[in-house]
């Protein structure tokens, strides 16, 4: 399915900006740093309130698989921490629209136009959960969050709290001004630096009822909640796709390339970057048909753009040797950045799904996946 006609507008407008965002990539590459100028241009080429539907001002572009997944892949492909945060700025978006009731919906909205950036937080620290008392007309927060990308730089920041211990988790949308509550001190990533990467505390924090968006569970309701692991796997392919263009460059800028063994890793190489794309465009279609194999069909997708990426970043190395492991070399940073964010949660766990799935479904293995036409 192709985009639509205003989702193919913001991506014309997305295409103009990345190469600015790509070169400011790798001077943003320190700890603490926050990609602000980039987030900006995304504001000011629509980008922000893209996700929206049109009726309230957006382009569709959170729902449109083919549109959305392109952008994601383009984004992550300029810059990866970039890509990292504009997937949760979508996400945050799509929970509250889906969820939110009309007031909050238009809300968001109004504050998406407007240039705000969202962002989803749901890690607790371990042993720890992020506690929601009921107060006079509204709530209090007690408590952290960890590993929250953009944090003391995201506007509306969409989290999970919960009364006590085992309640499902309640999704809460707070407002945050710029620079405070965060602490980025432990993030020592070798890699995603650019995202601002910390813990949030929320300790004391006094928020009206209406801050509370949809019921309790509703963040985790399935399919969603695992069918979306789609969008950071976008995100990792347009790595994927950054990594190979660095090896090309390199090949050429080197005349190195009609070695033989160098062209075979170029072509691997190319055959991984494809490969990841073709998965994620096709788990695009499948999640946003909402498809009852969805969950299985992403998992096996995440999974399938990990294995690309990890055997491209084995012979992106090997290709170029130890300069790809030296600075500046482009591939450096993008090997680190890549690597990092790979670490996705519970991969064995998905693993293990999808293969339950396929190993309970009826009819031939060769149709397991031709009821939605995914990919079609």
């Amino acid at each position: 399915m192709p985009p639509s006609h205003d989702a193919s507008r913001c991506l014309d407008a997305l295409r103009r900006i990345l190469p600015a965002i790509a070169a400011r990539a790798p001077a943003l590459d320190v700890d603490g740093a926050f990609p602000a100028e980039d987030v900006a241009a995304l504001g000011e080429a629509g980008l922000l309130a893209a996700p929206l539907p049109p009726e309230h001002g957006g382009a569709g572009l959170g729902t449109d698989p083919a549109a959305l997944a392109e952008a994601l892949r383009l984004v992550g492909r300029a810059s990866l921490p970039l890509g990292r945060l504009y997937e949760g700025h979508v996400n945050a978006l799509r929970l509250v629209l889906r969820h939110g009731d009309a007031a909050q919906a238009a809300a968001a909205a109004a504050d998406a136009r407007d240039g705000a950036f969202f962002g989803v937080w749901n890690t607790d620290v371990p042993g720890e959960i992020l506690g929601l008392e009921p107060r006079a007309g509204g709530i209090r927060l007690q408590g952290r969050k960890i590993l929250c990308s953009g944090a003391g730089r995201v506007d509306r920041a969409l989290v999970t709290a919960r009364a006590r211990p085992g309640d499902l988790p309640q999704m809460v949308l707070v407002p945050l001004p710029p620079g405070e509550r965060a602490d980025l001190a432990r993030w020592t990533a070798q890699g995603m630096r650019a995202s601002a990467t910390g813990a949030v505390d929320f300790t004391g924090l006094d928020l009206p009822a209406t801050a509370l968006i949809g019921p309790a569970g509703a963040y985790e309701a399935q399919p969603d909640f695992s069918a979306g692991a789609w969008r950071f796997a976008a995100v990792q392919a347009g790595g994927i796709e950054a990594l190979a263009e660095a090896l090309r460059d390199h090949l050429r800028r080197t005349e190195r390339g009609g070695d033989p063994y160098q062209a075979a890793r170029l072509g691997e190489v190319a055959t991984a970057a494809a490969g990841a794309r073709l998965w994620v465009e096709a788990a695009a279609v499948r999640a946003e048909a909402g498809a009852e194999d969805s969950v299985a069909f992403v998992n096996l997708a995440r999974l399938a753009v990990e294995r690309a990426a990890l055997e491209a970043l084995t012979l992106v190395q090997r290709s170029i040797g130890l300069t790809a492991f030296l600075r500046p070399h482009p591939a450096e940073r993008l090997s680190r950045d890549l690597a990092t964010y790979l670490r996705q949660p519970g991969p064995d766990r998905a693993l293990a799904s999808a293969a339950a799935h396929v190993l309970a479904a009826p009819g031939a293995f060769g149709d397991l996946w031709a009821a939605t036409g995914a990919g079609r």
